[in-house]
């Protein structure tokens, strides 16, 4: 654990404020869920939680099909980082946050079909731009997005019906 020198007293109600600088760092923003763990020393960890992460096997097994299927790279991301990669180096993908354009495209709620001239970078650090972009919805919530990344070739009809099919039985899957 690292200190980071704030001190927040709880309230009469039990809530304590996480300070905005630690909100906008870690990307906590109104209305998500926080993970609450303890240690034996006592201490109190908060970790945010991720239906999506819950599911990074199944996840996994997803994208591998899917590239085996189509031969285009594919990654699952929650609202924040890649959770599974399958097509290209898993460690290079893997726990990496998604870029400002994917966070806007996801919360946009509508997906992303690149063109030839208009695409975006879903990772933050990596060049590789994405085809296709389809948010996951659980319960009317947006909890991650199905990712098709750059192929040799414009996505056809039948790509972009499997990378929504994706996100919608996973968004199914994360409501069970």
């Amino acid at each position: 654990m690292k200190a980071t020198g704030i001190v927040r007293r709880i309230d009469d109600l039990g809530r304590i404020v996480i300070p905005k600088e630690i909100r906008r760092t870690l990307r906590i923003r109104e209305g998500d869920a926080l993970e609450i763990f303890t240690d034996s020393q006592g201490g109190v960890i908060f970790k945010k939680y991720s239906p999506v992460g819950e599911l990074s096997t199944f996840a996994s097994q997803y994208a591998e099909v899917l590239n085996r299927s189509i031969g285009v790279p594919m990654l699952i991301c929650d609202r924040d980082h890649v959770v599974a990669a399958a097509g290209v180096s898993r460690k290079e993908f893997l726990e990496r946050r998604v870029s400002p354009e994917l966070e806007e495209c996801m919360q946009s709620r509508r997906p992303f079909i690149g063109t030839a001239g208009e695409k975006i970078k879903p990772v933050e650090g990596i060049d590789r731009p994405a085809d296709i972009v389809y948010p996951i919805l659980a319960s009317s919530d947006v909890t991650g997005a199905v990712v098709m990344l750059d192929g040799d070739k414009a996505p056809d009809e039948s790509e972009t019906k499997l990378a929504q099919v994706a996100a919608a039985f996973l968004g199914k899957q994360m409501e069970e």
